[in-house]
């Protein structure tokens, strides 16, 4: 195998180093489950023997001996602090081991961390491998029952016994150390600088951790479970071994001599074109392959019509439609109703919803329709600047502070962002200080409210900035309700969010509809909502899950399948993946669902 360079360079900060660590363990090994079974990062500060001394993140490990106390030798005269030295570490009794943090997932299907020897002390009697939980730490790795290791020594391969087996070279002070756990067919394997060093050990047990062992003082290691790019090429054994569970599946023999198995493949083809409402395409697919279409063409027509709506952010408008065509169905869905509402509102601050497109006056001169809320900002500053001698605020939309503290808002947080106004309803509403109209009841929406109260105070007071609204506002020529109607649309997605937040009251008081209600409206918070932290939300891909829902529920009322066949069938295989997890059945990490369904 090639090697690849071992240095990673230094990091800008913490935080960066952090982040290239999640991310290169998620890419490494993808399937496993870290709220089930987490990756091993570092050693462990409790399963180790007293010998052993952690530094440097719990990744550096130094042998320390029987000594007196934390990092004190005997108090002996020199000559016999010599001996001391000399005779420690010259008996297996000597020895100590710690092991990792978590075990190795199933999940990972190839496993892989690497040792980098800082100092082969005295005399180098180190072991690197794997032990199960439980076995004695007094001991180098592979001595006891359910313990493999490679000692550097003597380059001896230790399997549960104190006898070893010659294997490979030995190591010492320089040398990159690499242990590998194959976990489709349960083998262990050493590199070493870069080299693999063929199969140490079969036959392994599950639930193995990563273990290292020193027995002479002056032995340092340091342990890399994939928080750099390792010295061994191991991407490329996981790509081997993913093309050869691929091959696997592809040359699976299915017997088909009187072409069942193309029958079930085209049924299931042709439901799942029906199903999402590709009506020319399914049409099309029934006169090639004989299969008959199940449902009334008109039906998909409708479906396919409301689809359309929704997938391209009319939300308003597949909601109208929905009702005349389905009468009552989201009257009895009150949770379908609900994500719909939520996501009109979220297209509202797009911009694409029928209601936020009602008045283009300040929509731009190409026709691309674009959010009110930007037309919010007098400054494009996205940090603090100053203004006739006023802060103004980044995430307000511009607005002062003082307009903020006027309001109704309390000012800036620690972080210069809005903090919270209680807006919640008094007697059913909340009047706004300078404007008299209601506003969305916010209460506990760090950053929101404050926002949406001086947005409002903005338009009445001035307008929005662009220039059909100057000259106009409160002292302007045109006066109240002339001029920029991005004013109207503003004031319209507030009422309607009034609206939406009572109806969340209606509901059974439920934590995922509270975060979506939070998540919609935290979009008022910003002039640049597209570039916001809940920016997210308003990417033309998040209108899929909406859509699928509603279909779902529609196909669900007409007596049919709610889901089709094929995601029934993909959702099957990645609820088996998931089990074969659980039951430590490597081969599920190379079984990649995405790439067979790519194909």
């Amino acid at each position: 195998m090639a090697a690849i360079g071992s240095g990673r360079g230094t990091m800008d900060s913490q935080n960066q180093v952090q982040s290239d660590t999640v991310d290169r363990l998620k890419l490494l090994y993808p399937n496993v489950n870290e709220d089930e079974t987490p990756l091993p990062r570092s050693w462990s500060t409790k399963d180790k023997f007293s010998y052993i001394g952690l530094s440097q993140n719990n990744l550096r490990v130094h042998y320390k001996g029987g000594m007196q106390g934390p990092g004190r030798r005997p108090h002996l005269p020199y000559l016999h602090l010599r001996l001391w030295m000399y005779r420690h570490g010259k008996t297996h009794k000597d020895a100590a081991s710690v092991r990792a943090t978590h075990p190795i997932p199933a999940a990972c299907g190839l496993y892989y961390f690497e040792v980098r020897i800082v100092s082969k002390g005295r005399d180098g009697y180190m072991g690197i491998g794997l032990s199960a939980h439980g076995v004695n730490m007094n001991r180098l790795p592979g001595w006891d029952k359910h313990s493999y290791g490679y000692h550097g020594d003597d380059g001896h391969s230790f399997c549960s016994s104190g006898t070893g087996q010659p294997y490979g070279p030995t190591f010492t002070t320089g040398d990159v150390i690499g242990c590998g756990v194959n976990l489709v067919d349960n083998t262990c394997f050493y590199t070493k600088n870069g080299h693999h060093l063929g199969i140490a050990f079969r036959g392994l047990p599950p639930n193995l951790y990563p273990t290292v062992g020193l027995q002479t003082p002056g032995e340092v290691v340091d342990a890399n479970f994939g928080q750099q790019p390792f010295v061994f090429d191991i991407e490329d054994m996981l790509r081997e071994l993913r093309a050869r569970t691929r091959l696997a599946i592809d040359e699976f023999p299915l017997p088909d001599s009187q072409g069942e198995w193309q029958q079930v493949l085209h049924r299931m083809v042709s439901s799942y074109l029906v199903h999402h409402g590709y009506c020319s395409t399914a049409q099309a697919f029934s006169r090639a392959t004989g299969q008959p279409i199940d449902e009334d063409i008109a039906s998909i027509k409708n479906r396919q019509k409301v689809s359309k709506l929704v997938v391209s952010g009319r939300i308003g408008e597949a909601i109208e439609l929905t009702r005349r065509l389905y009468p009552g169905l989201l009257e009895r869905d009150h949770d379908l109703l609900f994500l719909l509402k939520c996501r009109q509102f979220v297209e509202m601050v797009n911009g694409t919803d029928s209601q936020a497109c009602a008045d283009k006056a300040c929509a731009a001169s190409n026709g691309v329709a674009t959010s009110v809320i930007s037309h919010t900002s007098h400054s494009s500053h996205t940090h603090m600047c100053v203004a006739n001698g006023q802060d103004i605020l980044p995430h307000t939309n511009g607005v002062r502070e003082s307009d903020i503290a006027a309001a109704g808002g309390a000012g800036l947080d620690d972080d210069h962002r809005p903090r919270d106004v209680d807006m919640a309803p008094h007697n059913g509403a909340h009047t706004h200080p300078h404007t008299g109209s209601e506003q969305l009841p916010l209460k506990g929406m760090p950053g929101v409210t404050a926002s949406v109260a001086a947005l409002m105070a903005q338009y009445r007071a001035g307008g929005c900035g662009c220039p059909e609204c100057a000259g106009e506002g409160a002292g302007g020529a045109g006066g109240e309700g002339e001029g920029c109607g991005a004013r109207a649309s503003v004031e319209r997605m507030l009422a309607f969010g009034r609206d939406l937040y009572a109806m969340s009251q209606k509901l059974q008081q439920d934590p995922y509809h509270k975060s979506m209600l939070e998540d919609a409206f935290s979009l008022l918070a910003y002039s640049n909502p597209w570039d916001s932290p809940v920016g997210w939300q308003l990417e033309p891909v998040r209108r899929e899950a909406v859509c699928e829902a509603l279909n779902s529920a529609i196909l669900e009322a007409q007596g049919m399948a709610w889901v089709s066949p094929v995601e029934a069938s993909v959702a099957h295989t990645r609820d088996l993946l998931r089990r074969m997890s659980r039951a430590a059945l490597g081969a599920c990490a190379f079984a990649d669902l995405p790439a067979l369904l790519r194909r």
